[in-house]
C-alpha cells in the first residue's frame, strides 16, 4: 500500500535528503548533494524569510520510493504579478503510480494556497538549481546543475506537465576555443575599450563592495528573464558566501564603464568532480579530506552567472565575458568548461557563445501545469 507523508522531523528529513543516494546508487553519473547544504537549503536558507515550502515523502509499506517539495514563492508572485506555485527536489521510481500521488500530494498543499499553476523543478527556485535534465544523459552534472534519469521525463509528461521553457547547457573541451574565436574576442575588446568599458577581475579584498555591486546588476540583468525574481539582500549574500570559498579570481570578471559595474561574468571549479566520490554527500569523516585533497586535481569550470544591464547590451560585452574566462581555463591547462545555464530563447547570449566555440550538450526543461 502506498502513501505519502508531510516530512515533520530531523530523521524523515535526513531521510529525504538521503533518499536519491539509494535511488541512484548504481547510476556511475549520479553525484550526491552535500547533506549539509541540502539541510540548510530546507531550513534555514533566507528563502523561508519570504517563502514557505512543505518536503513530503513517499512510501510503499515501510520503504520509501519518492520525495517531492511543493514550494509558494511569494517574491516570484509580487515580482511577476502571478500566482504560482512550484514543485522540486523530485526523485521517484520508475512507476507512475507513484509519480502521481506524489504531485497530486504537492498540487493538493499548493491548492490551499489559492494558486492556479505549478511549475518545476526548482530547488526551490530558479535562482538555485532547477530544470529537468531531458537531454545529455551521458556525462555527470556540473556543479549546480541537476540531475536525473531520463524515465523522469516520462513520469511528469504522463502526470500532465508541459514544456514552459529549456534552459541551455554549453560546452567547451581543450580543442573547441579556436584561433576564429581570438580573433574575435580581439576586435570586441578594441570595440569595448573605444566605449570606455574595461573588464577586470574580482578585488577579493574588497569582496563584500563588489558583492553589493554585483548584487544589482544581477536583479536588474535578468528583469525580463521568464520566472525570474529579485534576490534579497540576504540570499545574494549567502550565495556569494558561498562562491568565495572556491571563488578564483582569474574566473571572476567584471565589465565597467566610468567606474559603474555594468555586467559580470562568474566561474567556478566542478568540484562535482570530487563530491562524486563523497558517499551520501557526508563531510564526515572522509569526505572532508576527499574535498581537500580532490580540489587541485579539478580540470572544469562551469560559468554560472553572466549578466549584463539594460543598455549595455548589444556590445559585445557577452561574447567578451565568456571569452576571456575560456581563455583562461585554456591558460591554465584546464580540459573541459560549461557555460549553464542560458534560456532557449536568448538569441543574443546563445550567439556569443556559439561564435567562441561553445557546443550545446545538455538541456533543462522546466514544466508547468495548471491545477
Amino acid at each position: 500500500m502506498k502513501k505519502v507523508i508531510p516530512v515533520s522531523n530531523k530523521k524523515e528529513l535526513a531521510n529525504f535528503i538521503d533518499f536519491p543516494h539509494e535511488l541512484h546508487k548504481n547510476d556511475p553519473n549520479y553525484v550526491p548533494e552535500l547533506f549539509i547544504a541540502q539541510r540548510d537549503i530546507l531550513t534555514t536558507h533566507p528563502f523561508h524569510k519570504h517563502s514557505s515550502l512543505q518536503t513530503f515523502l513517499a512510501y510503499d509499506g515501510d520503504k520509501i520510493v519518492g520525495r517531492i517539495c511543493a514550494i509558494l514563492n511569494n517574491n516570484h508572485n509580487k515580482f511577476n504579478g502571478t500566482n504560482d506555485g512550484f514543485f522540486g527536489f523530485f526523485d521517484c521510481i520508475n512507476d507512475q503510480e507513484t509519480a502521481n500521488l506524489l504531485i497530486n500530494t504537492a498540487i493538493d498543499w499548493l491548492k490551499e494556497k489559492k494558486v492556479v499553476k505549478i511549475i518545476g523543478p526548482v530547488n526551490p527556485s530558479t535562482n538555485e538549481t532547477c530544470g529537468l535534465l531531458i537531454k545529455g544523459f551521458d556525462s555527470p552534472p556540473m556543479v549546480m546543475m541537476t540531475y536525473n534519469p531520463p524515465y523522469y521525463v516520462d513520469l511528469l509528461e504522463k502526470a500532465g506537465f508541459k514544456k514552459q521553457v529549456d534552459l541551455l547547457a554549453w560546452h567547451w573541451d581543450k580543442t573547441s576555443y579556436n584561433d576564429k574565436s581570438v580573433q574575435l574576442l580581439d576586435k570586441l575588446q578594441d570595440r569595448l575599450k573605444r566605449s570606455d568599458v574595461l573588464i577586470r577581475k574580482v578585488n577579493l579584498k574588497k569582496f563584500k563592495e563588489e558583492a553589493a555591486a554585483l548584487r544589482e546588476v544581477y536583479n536588474t540583468a535578468w528583469d525580463k528573464n521568464m520566472g525570474f525574481f529579485p534576490m534579497t539582500n540576504e540570499e545574494f549574500d549567502y550565495t556569494a558566501k558561498d562562491l568565495k570559498m572556491i571563488l578564483d579570481p582569474d574566473f571572476c570578471l567584471l565589465a565597467e564603464q566610468h567606474g559603474k559595474i555594468v555586467g559580470f561574468g562568474v566561474a567556478i571549479p566542478d568540484v562535482n568532480q570530487v563530491l562524486i566520490k563523497i558517499k551520501k554527500g557526508r563531510l564526515l569523516p572522509t569526505g572532508l579530506f576527499k574535498l581537500l585533497f580532490g580540489k587541485s586535481k579539478i580540470k572544469g569550470i562551469r560559468i554560472m552567472l553572466l549578466g549584463v544591464i539594460d543598455g549595455y547590451r548589444k556590445m559585445g560585452i557577452e561574447a567578451v565575458l565568456y571569452g576571456n574566462i575560456i581563455k583562461e581555463y585554456r591558460r591554465k591547462g584546464l580540459e573541459y568548461a560549461e557555460a549553464s545555464w542560458t534560456l532557449e530563447h536568448n538569441d543574443m547570449v546563445n550567439r556569443a557563445i556559439e561564435a567562441i566555440g561553445g557546443d550545446q550538450y545538455k538541456t533543462y526543461r522546466l514544466y508547468e501545469k495548471a491545477i
